[in-house]
């Protein structure tokens, strides 16, 4: 067989990623809070982009306060030989230019003698006179609204103390040397926001050219520190330290703290024997227990959680049916400023800036036609949801609907990679609360009747209902949890029901059973008389 070389001709069509392309893309997937950052930073790289601020007011324009305030219509200072506002029934005479009489005329109108005059002190008169001045700005009057650049509303919102500031003052009085201050901040440095220390400081002695033992002194001091239970290790040091503080670590308490595994699992009888107490004690430590703090350093500023702010709102509508609608709020609104451009395409002379220009011009363009485009596909997709869902709505979670992405796609002719990105990091405000999109989406489980499959989500509900509803004489095991489902019509395996209730974060029947019948046991024991407390019980047991 000869080669040969060839000319050929062929046309066929592809998918070219064009840059305008993928930031339309990219846009898709960002959350509300990530698209104002990305719309923040192209206003600074574009100068032909702007902010639509339509509700924005202008400037020199006083508002409605400020205008009754001022008691003129225009809102500004008063012009010679202009007549002063009115009320209804008040005299048209000016009385701060009424003669008032003689000397005799004024006492009898007064009632006093003005020979009854105290001079004032030289301090008093410069108060008297800085207090009678007239206000030299609004800002000098209260009002909040006012053109003064100065006027800072965040100078008068008080500041948060972290934990580590918290800490730092009281290191300042504890100790004196400067070797001891130095271990003693970095080791606050270390400090969680839960109040924590890593496990291990082996690596700080080393870090800082010091002994084990002078971190460990160190460590002592900063663990008397308030709050209690502070720059602890682990969680039982950090409830020994505070039942420290109370005088409540005797050996008893000591092994309870030693072995919280056991008390996690409510092996109160394995507890008891460890501890050598009776009942009445064990339930009275383990109350001690709970009263602990275990996060002590939460009590102070952490950082500002952000909340969610939902993308769609959806309302009940006059005619039963649902009222969908975005959130305005989280659209950023920019223009392109075409004004701005056809006056520079008049001045510029290089080439080099038509292009740049140009560029601008184009991107800007694309950037606004993107987030109209987003803006349609959000509602879209939503419009779609609430469609197939309207059972949620209506009746609650356990009417949910099994859905996927292909569902959605075809009902709105897109493809199922971008209602993926449209779901992704967008959430709904309904009447049951705020959801993420992606919660519409469930699996499907089969009826055990061949009637209409069941959503996951909704049988993960109704797990949680039984378990909720199950009596301490009568846990429900998985095995059970399958019999009632599959009576109700959700064929489902064992396995699955497992993983549901370990997704839900519900212990095992096992478990559970010991819980309740603890919780059952504490509360009949505490009905009857009246016991000594825990602090007024001796105790006799052999020291640990």
């Amino acid at each position: 067989m000869a080669l040969t070389q060839r000319l050929e001709f062929r046309q066929s069509q592809a998918l070219v990623m064009t840059p305008q392309l993928m930031q339309a893309i990219k846009l898709l997937q960002l959350s509300n809070l990530d698209l104002v950052a990305f719309v923040e930073g192209e206003l600074e790289r574009n100068p032909l982009l702007e902010r639509n601020d339509e509700e924005a007011p202008v400037r020199g324009e006083g508002a409605a306060g400020e205008q009754d305030f001022s008691g003129n219509d225009d809102g500004g200072d008063d012009q010679p030989g202009s007549e002063p506002a009115r009320g209804p029934g008040e005299p048209s005479d000016d009385w701060m230019n009424r003669e008032l009489g003689s000397r005799a005329e004024i006492e009898q109108t007064f009632d006093t003698s003005m020979d009854n005059v105290f001079t004032e002190e030289p301090s008093e008169t410069a108060t008297r006179a800085a207090q009678d001045a007239a206000p030299t700005s609004y800002t000098e009057w209260g009002g909040g609204a006012s053109s003064d650049e100065d006027y800072n509303l965040e100078a008068f919102v008080a500041a948060e103390t972290s934990l580590q500031d918290h800490l730092a003052e009281q290191l300042a009085v504890a100790l004196t040397d400067p070797a001891q201050r130095m271990i003693g901040q970095y080791l606050i440095d270390l400090v969680d926001e839960a109040g924590y220390l890593p496990p291990d400081l082996g690596e700080a002695a080393d870090k800082l050219g010091t002994t084990q033992k002078a971190v460990d002194d160190v460590l002592a001091v900063l663990q008397t520190f308030d709050p209690p239970g502070i720059c602890a290790r682990t969680l039982s040091e950090c409830l020994a330290i505070q039942l420290r503080e109370r005088d409540r670590y005797d050996p008893a308490m000591r092994a309870l703290v030693e072995h919280l595994d056991l008390l996690a699992k409510r092996e109160i009888a394995a507890l008891r024997k460890i501890c050598g107490v009776d009942d009445d004690d064990i339930a009275d430590m383990i109350g001690e227990i709970r009263h602990l703090d275990p996060k002590p350093g939460l009590k102070f500023a952490t950082g500002r959680t952000q909340t969610v702010v939902p993308d769609v709102y959806v309302r009940p509508g006059p005619d039963g049916g649902w009222l969908v609608e975005l959130n305005s709020d989280t659209l950023p609104k920019v223009l392109v400023n075409q004004s701005y451009y056809a006056s520079l395409t008049r001045t510029l002379r290089k080439d080099e800036d038509k292009s740049y220009f140009a560029d601008c011009l184009q991107n800007a363009t694309w950037l606004v036609r993107a987030l109209d485009q987003r803006a349609r596909t959000i509602l879209k997709v939503a419009t779609e949801i609430v469609r197939q869902q309207d059972g949620f709505f209506t009746r609650g979670v356990a009417h949910l609907r099994p859905l996927n992405l292909k569902a959605v796609a075809d009902a709105i002719q897109m493809h199922e990679s971008t209602v993926s990105r449209v779901t992704a990091n967008k959430y709904m405000a309904t009447n049951r609360g705020i959801f993420e999109l992606k919660y519409f989406f469930t699996a499907s489980i089969a009826s055990a009747d061949g009637g209409e499959a069941h959503s996951a989500e909704s049988v993960r509900h109704r797990i949680k209902q039984m378990i909720d509803a199950e009596e301490p004489n009568d846990i429900l095991s998985d095995d059970t949890l399958v019999e009632r489902l599959r009576a109700e019509g959700v064929d489902i395996a064992r396995r699955t029901v497992a993983k549901y209730r370990e997704a839900l974060r519900i212990p095992s029947s096992v478990q559970r059973r010991r819980e309740k019948r603890y919780a059952l046991g504490q509360v009949s024991g505490h009905s009857g008389a009246a016991t000594p407390s825990s602090s007024d019980r001796p105790r006799d047991i052999a020291p640990a």
